[in-house]
Parts: structure tokens; sequence; C-alpha cells
């Protein structure tokens, strides 16, 4: 279940997303498989080809990406999410959902 999202975030991840660009999306997140787990960071892109090659960049499977059109994804939890946005320099999001 998604929760504290802005329209205005979604839409412009969806903008990114449909133009073929890596994007990031934040947000707060339950799933009773995941209870430490209080976010996730879905990276989209509708290149597969590219999301896949950004997966294998960050030592991530691409056979876990979310090939759900027109918006796929990656989802990134727990320690790999908080690595990747301090690789990606997503300051803004690691403060936000209290990563730091």
């Amino acid at each position: 279940m998604a929760f504290g999202l802005k329209k205005e975030e979604l839409a412009r991840w969806k903008h990114a997303v449909s133009r073929g660009e890596i994007a990031f999306l934040t947000h707060f997140w339950y799933d009773p498989r995941f209870p430490e787990v209080h976010s996730v960071t879905k990276v989209g892109c509708s290149n597969l080809e590219r999301l896949a090659a950004w997966c294998t960049e960050n030592s991530l499977d691409p056979k876990y990406i979310h090939r759900r059109q027109p918006f796929p994804h990656f989802d990134l939890i727990g320690r790999r999410q908080k690595e990747i946005l301090q690789k990606e320099r997503l300051w803004e999001h690691l403060e936000r959902f209290k990563l730091l």
C-alpha cells in the first residue's frame, strides 16, 4: 500500500519514465511481508534495455523488473534503497523518508 505521495510527484515520474529516462519515485509503503520497511523507491524507465542495464550497473538482478506497461520499474527497499539513493545524490528522498 502506497501513501504520502503528491500527485505532482507521480505525474513528473510518469512523464520522465515515458520519455525513457531513469526516474526515481520514493513513497511511504507498508507490506506485512516486510514489517521493518517503511518506504520504497520505484526506479522506472520505459526503455527496458536501459532499465535492465541500470540494474546490472547497480548489482541488481533485472529479472525483478516489474514489466508493467506503460511504467516498468524496479522496486528498491531496505539497505540497497538507501545506498542507491545516496549514490544518485537524491538527498531529498533520503531526508523526507528518514533513511539517513
